[in-house]
């Protein structure tokens, strides 16, 4: 109990969304018919969760992110990244390390949302 077991994301354009996580990290998506909003199931290799229409309007900008932000671990963060920016997402903090333990950035996708992407490396520094 009280571990993380599943994950929304929001987008005024849940089908671009889809394409955008579909195209950069490979991840499987089902529509869920009956809901009250669009909504689709996200299959990870590591956790569940969800995609939705947007239930209420973004922050702007210049005001960060008023949700929880999550970090995907992956193999090649350069990778990923030049991915994410062939696929319209934008750098919101450019690569840093963790000392001992990471490489870690932080991307604002299509629809706004703030996601953080994560190099294991214990010799980052």
């Amino acid at each position: 109990m009280n571990t993380i077991a599943y994950f929304e994301i929001q987008a005024d354009e849940p089908e671009a969304a889809v394409r955008f996580y579909q195209a950069v990290f490979g991840w499987s998506f089902t529509r869920q018919e009956n809901f009250p909003i669009p909504y689709w199931r996200i299959d990870t290799p590591g956790i569940r969760g969800g995609l939705l229409q947007r239930p209420a309007p973004t922050p702007a900008p210049e005001h960060g992110t008023n949700a929880f932000v999550c970090s995907i671990e992956v193999a090649n963060f350069d990778d990923v990244a030049a991915s994410i920016a062939s696929q319209g997402g934008q750098v919101a903090l450019d690569k840093f390390a963790v000392p001992g333990v990471c490489w870690q950035g932080y991307f604002i996708d299509p629809a706004g949302n703030t996601l953080g992407v994560f190099q294991a490396d214990p010799e980052a520094g």
